[in-house]
């Protein structure tokens, strides 16, 4: 796993912007910690950091091959599972290797079908070539999008970057966020191509970018189509049961230590028990958890049971190398660490001690593996959040995840000041996303009124929901140089149960029927019997107080530009709360704000608002 930046400009020479590019490069250190480089032409700069997975001393780059019409360089990030299969094929037509990774085959596949190559890629990867014979640049995406990568339109070529801070390295590139990029960070909507800095996008997921003198040209090579689905049930559980093996067989490819993040629900119990039929003893798994959280646990909107015990229950079953990280109250509150993950994540997201927990997770395994396997997006996939099963969300024009009693639902614009708010107009412009979002769906003629609607949903996750999870995952885990794969997004298996009818879905009368019955051979009873519950959160009071007393000093800072965002009264009846009560979206509100805080003197953002 990588981190790739780059510059094109059609009327600068960039082999006297040196130092640019060596800056815009060294912001993905921690996303490449074992090696980085760049290569610089008159019109192109390309720079990559590496941190190696597959042949680890053959695998540099930026990498290039030298033909006669000129050199055609690659900057790679991400995975390719079907490699081995594709450098058969390309060696076949006559193609030379000098390494044993994928990087090279990517490469040699470009020189081969050209742009095309995307749609015979497997895997999770954000890639950039730029070809010298037509002086052009290639950007391509994966499916899901499970590789961050972002651009810079400039007036004379691009600028592009795994993360914004690659671009915002560049002295081009504007510290901008109108009104639009505070729209998406409050609504929570994932708008297509939404980057929050004025001006930046994000490549889409399923999509290539070419950069040519005539300017940019975008087209799709990936996107959900509805098929009919013919199988029977017993056969569409044997396709799921021998899609997850190969999937699972494929990702636990590397020359590196391996683990798989455990957290004792359905799906990365799934994958545990899938990966130790492969790896035997040498299976690490790694859970996080809370200071006295089985002991003091209350049920809540998005948990029933605390996670340990079923944990417990798949190690007994297992027998791998496991390891529980435990967190205090007092650590996930620590400000340096919130920063830490506001520069990870490049946003102010909010996401709290959700993040922290991930973020110190990571980090522990980081010291004893290089990949992970992680369950996530599992929920996208065979529809397991609870709110596809609540008849009032389903039935509901919005997005699901913004109707649930959450976190992450209710007034997400109360926060901030009413001047501000009224011209944001939050609502009308989640009815327009919700709205975009739902005429994107295509539907059979034989669908009935139920499975339009389930496909509607499913479309939403796999299309929005999904990315905004991935990002995390993403972000948050290279920050330590850690490599998370994600077996559910493989786009075989995507493609195949999104177009499985939803009573197939759910046949048993429980969410994901369909994963919990392929994979039953493999995950303890306990486990197959659990309600769906969410990544943990830690309902130590001590963690709200912490959050109110930061708070307490925000609002004391009266000249700061965050306090021309917010709404003070909201904020100050927040402080006053009883942190034992505070309800879980007040809590999430101040993490938002706290975020914000911090992240506008990192970052130095100009704010272009109404007056």
């Amino acid at each position: 796993m990588c981190g790739i930046a780059g510059w094109v400009s059609y009327s600068a020479d960039l082999t006297t912007r040196q130092s640019v590019v060596d800056e815009m490069t060294a912001t993905m250190s921690c996303r490449g910690p074992d090696a980085s480089g760049t290569w610089v032409r008159r019109h192109v700069a390309l720079g990559h950091c590496r941190l190696a997975i597959i042949d680890l001393p053959g695998g540099t780059q930026p990498m290039t091959v030298e033909t006669p019409r000129g050199a055609v360089t690659l900057v790679y990030s991400g995975e390719t599972y079907n490699f081995t299969e594709l450098r058969q094929a390309l060696e076949g037509l006559g193609h030379k290797f000098r390494t044993a990774g994928d990087t090279e085959v990517v490469l040699h596949a470009y020189l081969e079908w050209g742009a095309d190559l995307s749609a015979r890629l497997n895997g999770m990867y954000a890639f950039a070539i730029w070809d010298e014979r037509d002086q052009k640049l290639v950007m391509a995406r994966d499916r899901l999008g499970i590789k961050p990568f972002y651009y810079y339109p400039a007036p004379d070529g691009v600028l592009f970057g795994s993360e914004p801070k690659a671009i915002l390295a560049n002295p081009a590139m504007p510290r901008v966020v109108d009104m639009d990029g505070l729209r998406e960070l409050v609504a929570f909507t994932q708008a297509p191509r939404w980057a929050l800095w004025k001006g930046m996008y994000e490549v889409e997921p399923g999509q290539i970018l070419t950069v040519s003198r005539s300017g940019i040209a975008a087209r799709t090579y990936w996107r959900l189509e509805a098929k009919p689905h013919n199988d029977s049930l017993e056969d569409t559980v044997g396709t799921v049961r021998e899609l997850l093996t190969d999937i699972v067989e494929r990702q636990l490819v590397a020359d590196v230590p391996r683990c798989v993040l455990l957290s004792g629900g359905l799906d990365s119990s799934a994958i545990t028990g899938l990966a130790s039929s492969f790896l035997g003893s040498e299976l690490r798994t790694f859970s996080v958890d809370f200071i006295d959280r089985e002991e003091t646990f209350r049920a809540d909107e998005a948990r029933d049971t605390p996670d340990t015990p079923f944990i417990r229950d798949v190690v007994s079953m297992v027998n791998p190398q496991h390891k529980f990280v435990t967190l205090s109250s007092a650590l996930l509150g620590d400000p340096e660490l919130r920063r830490k993950v506001i520069a990870a994540r490049d946003m102010p997201i909010g996401f709290g001690e959700m993040d922290t927990s991930l973020y110190l997770l990571f980090e522990s395994i980081r010291a004893e593996s290089t990949v992970a396997l992680s369950g996530e997006s599992a929920d996208e996939v065979f529809g397991g959040y609870r709110w596809f099963h609540d008849p009032f969300v389903v039935n509901t024009d919005n997005f699901p995840w913004l109707v649930y009693q959450s976190a992450m639902s209710g007034d997400r614009a109360a926060l901030m000041c009413p001047h501000l708010r009224g011209h944001l107009d939050i609502p009308g412009y989640m009815a327009a996303q919700y709205s975009d979002a739902v005429a994107a769906v295509e539907h059979l003629d034989s669908d009935s009124a139920l499975e339009r609607r389930m496909r509607t949903i499913s479309h939403l996750h796999l299309t929005r929901f999904v990315r905004m999870m991935l990002d995390r995952k993403d972000r948050i885990s290279m920050a330590v140089g850690l490599e998370v794969r994600v077996p559910f997004c493989d786009h075989r298996l995507v493609e195949y149960v999104y177009n499985t009818p939803w009573s197939m879905k759910s046949f048993d009368g429980r969410e994901k029927s369909l994963l919990r019955h392929a994979t039953s051979h493999v995950v303890p009873g306990s486990v197959q019997a659990r309600l769906k519950a969410s990544y943990p959160s830690t309902q130590d009071p001590r963690y709200n107080a912490e959050l109110q007393s930061q708070a307490k000093e925000v609002l004391a800072d009266r000249d700061h530009l965050a306090m021309s965002l917010i709404d003070w009264d909201w904020l100050t009846d927040a402080i006053a709360m009883d942190p034992a009560s505070m309800p879980s979206n007040v809590r999430r509100g101040i993490d938002r704000i706290l975020d914000l805080y911090h992240w506008i003197d990192m970052y130095d953002p100009k704010i272009d608002r109404p007056d």
